[in-house]
């Protein structure tokens, strides 16, 4: 896989460590060479964009906000945005050509809801949940709870009393977002499962089997079934493969229902998933725990 491909499957950007386990340092040197991908900081790296939105949003005296926020404060998201997003005052005036090239929103930001030209983690996190659909605006939660952005209870506290557009979907990215999803990946699987009703999961549950105890990328304890974000796919190593195979068994045996889900099915695909999930309406309902 070649280094661009590496960073769109995780999210836009990523750690050394993280690339090349889906790349090879040859790949990543020549996609820095030919300008596809940036080192951000030592040790990540991120596709290009990022620093050119900053002079995007310098030329509108705009703030850069939402998915634009997200990747400044390099959070992994469920695709990287082809334009840049950007916040100015209420009373502002923006012509057709600005409002072409940018995502413009309108809104009057307090001063710690700002730092250095971005909204702050948490004004982010909250624009995002209000604007976006809820798979990408899960993801963007989980990301900056992963990289202890923010905190659970904060999300919550500033959701609790949002009024107006958005208001009740930001409550309910607030009430799932999960620091233990690893990736976007996992967090677009968890808001098709969400959103189909089906199925109640946690992700990264403990499950003790004979030999190992496993901790799946999603489970319904109470109806035994486990769902997985395709690692073969996501990592596309044989090795990490067999290792799926034996888990996958292993948890079989147990008792456990066990559904795999590639990368491209759940990005770009989410129907079929959505199906499979609808199949799974009766069985879900006679399961016992």
């Amino acid at each position: 896989m070649d280094a661009v491909a590496a960073l769109t499957r995780l999210g836009g950007v990523g750690g050394t460590s993280e690339v090349l386990a889906m790349t090879s340092r040859r790949r990543l040197r020549g996609a820095l060479e030919r300008g596809e991908v940036e080192q951000l900081a030592r040790s990540r790296y991120g596709l290009v964009g990022v620093r050119g939105q900053r002079r995007t949003a310098g030329e509108l005296v705009a703030v850069l906000s939402h998915l634009s926020a997200a990747q400044q404060h390099g959070w992994e998201l469920k695709h990287v945005p082809q334009q840049t997003w950007v916040t100015v005052p209420r009373n502002r005036k923006v012509s057709r050509e600005d409002q072409a090239r940018c995502q413009v929103t309108w809104a009057d930001l307090a001063d710690d809801e700002v730092a250095n030209g971005v909204t702050t983690a948490l004004r982010t996190v909250v624009d995002c949940a209000r604007k976006l659909a809820f798979d990408e605006a899960l993801t963007v939660a989980d990301s900056a709870l992963r990289h202890g952005a923010i905190t659970a209870d904060q999300l919550e506290e500033a959701t609790r009393d949002l009024r107006g557009p958005g208001s009740a979907q930001a409550r309910k990215v607030a009430r799932y977002a999960d620091a233990r999803a690893a990736n976007p990946f996992e967090s677009v699987l968890r808001a098709i499962v969400i959103e189909s009703g089906v199925l109640d999961v946690e992700p990264q549950v403990p499950i003790a089997t004979r030999t190992m105890t496993f901790e799946p990328d999603l489970v319904d304890v109470g109806r035994r079934i486990v769902i997985e974000a395709d690692s073969w796919s996501f990592h596309g190593d044989h090795r990490a493969h067999g290792r799926d195979c034996v888990r996958h068994t292993a948890l079989a045996v147990a008792g456990y229902r066990v559904l795999r889900f590639t990368w491209e099915q759940v990005m770009t695909a989410a129907p079929y998933v959505r199906a499979v999930l609808d199949d799974l309406g009766p069985v879900a309902t006679a399961a016992t725990p």
